[in-house]
């Protein structure tokens, strides 16, 4: 008798993927429990697949709450279309296969309903992923594909025709979006960075003119700056295995508190005059372990590994303020949304807002991309945090603490603002009281 997890048939030949040793169970069941955890999908809404070495299609079964999936509720359909599992396998199967016929490339499939990317399914439109380099390169020119009955064929061919392009990310109109990666996490990190960009777009629309990226712009950021030079660093003191843990800790709590995605955010935080802790690229961020931060010696990387590519620039404001020993870079959708627009964002708004945030700065997008001297002379002890346009803002801290609630008051603040647009004009505290509030904390 075939056990559910074996394989019938010879090896399906295929392109060569990453090496992934979590089970197709595991993996399903761990990232829908993300995707609902952070309400990018509903109890009935959405589907996951990802298609292993042997051919085989491991899906989410249908019918079953999206709050509770177990590793044993999901399907494995064999190439001949054979379901094995407890349960039928979700209603959306058919565009899932038909995709993967379409696009030999892709190994994992993401199908879900999370409200902004809804938002433009339901206006006919797709996210301009202009908006920021990164999404430009992990999301590309995104699809639109037309309405069809749910789990009918034709849904399949109109979504499968439209992946055939070359899009990776497509927009189903009145549906939802279906994103499509290598693996499960690379699919994962795509729809999640979509997401990011439809929210901010609409954020930032109650605000004014939304600017997004030239090619010359993008390319800017592709340039870059050469990599750091390696070095081999001795064993570990107290005080760096101190700051790795502030680091994981502090980028999960971030992601959790929606400040960080998982393809973007750095932070870092001072050991000595010249050497400092920060996150690895490209790296989730809700899974980071002690192990892959990064340690930046005298302008040199911990060797094996690479750091943010906000390395210099960190290494730039640590040079430049001796009184500040963290700093974060951030993408939370309230403040981003203000980097996108000309938009001022007025910190004057409660008096925990003005003492924490001060006078909020904007660093062109240019300016941010090619001078980490320049950018490290717009913020300071007095100026903890800058918009970088384009390119999400920046808060700095004495220590990691300090400057994550320095974000965590420059997203509130944001969100208020944009709150307020429907209610009426905002009202900033004036004159009297900004000074008293100089005299009784800044003396």
């Amino acid at each position: 008798m075939q056990t559910l997890d074996s394989h019938a048939g010879p090896v399906a030949s295929s392109p060569a993927l990453p090496r992934e040793l979590i089970h197709p169970r595991d993996a399903l069941m761990q990232t829908m429990q993300r995707i609902y955890q952070y309400r990018m999908t509903t109890t009935s809404g959405g589907n996951l697949s990802l298609r292993d070495v042997h051919g085989d299609i491991w899906i989410t079964p249908a019918r079953v709450d999206k709050g509770n999936l177990q590793r044993d509720d999901m399907i494995r359909v064999d190439a001949q279309g054979e379901a094995h599992g407890p349960h039928p396998p979700s209603s959306e199967y058919p565009f899932h296969r038909a995709i993967y016929d379409a696009r030999p490339d892709l190994g994992a499939i993401v199908h879900a309903h999370p409200v902004a990317l809804v938002a433009f399914s339901i206006t006919k439109r797709a996210p301009d992923t202009r908006l920021f380099a990164k999404s430009w390169h992990t999301c590309g020119e995104p699809g639109f594909a037309p309405y069809a009955l749910p789990g009918s064929a034709a849904l399949g061919q109109v979504i499968a025709e439209t992946f055939a392009k070359g899009h990776d990310a497509v927009i189903l109109e009145n549906h939802g979006v279906v994103v499509g990666g290598k693996t499960l996490a690379d699919a994962f990190a795509r729809f999640e960075t979509f997401e990011f960009t439809a929210k901010t777009l609409i954020k930032a629309g109650h605000l004014g003119p939304v600017t997004t990226l030239t090619d010359k712009q993008i390319a800017l950021r592709d340039q870059g700056p050469p990599p750091l030079p390696a070095f081999s660093p001795g064993p570990a003191d107290v005080a760096e295995k101190d700051a790795r843990r502030c680091i994981v800790d502090f980028c999960r709590r971030g992601y959790r508190q929606r400040l960080l995605i998982s393809t973007e955010g750095s932070l870092s935080t001072r050991l000595g005059p010249d050497r400092f802790v920060i996150t690895p690229s490209n790296a989730d961020r809700l899974s980071l372990s002690v192990q892959d931060p990064v340690l930046i010696d005298g302008g040199r990387a911990e060797a094996g590994k690479t750091p943010s590519r906000a390395a210099r620039l960190h290494a730039a404001i640590y040079a430049a303020h001796p009184e500040i020993n963290a700093v974060i870079n951030a993408n939370s959708v309230n403040a981003t949304a203000f980097a996108v627009c000309g938009s001022p964002l007025d910190s004057r708004t409660i008096p925990e807002s003005y003492v924490f945030l001060r006078e909020v700065q904007r660093v062109s997008y240019e300016t941010a991309t090619t001078d980490a001297e320049a950018v490290a002379q717009t913020v300071g002890p007095t100026r903890p945090v800058a918009l970088l346009e384009n390119d999400g803002v920046l808060a700095c801290g004495k220590d990691v603490l300090s400057a994550f609630d320095c974000l965590e008051v420059l997203e509130s603040t944001a969100e208020a603002l944009i709150n307020s647009r429907p209610l009426g004009e905002v009202s900033p505290m004036g004159a009297g009281p900004i000074r008293e509030l100089e005299a009784a904390f800044f003396g």
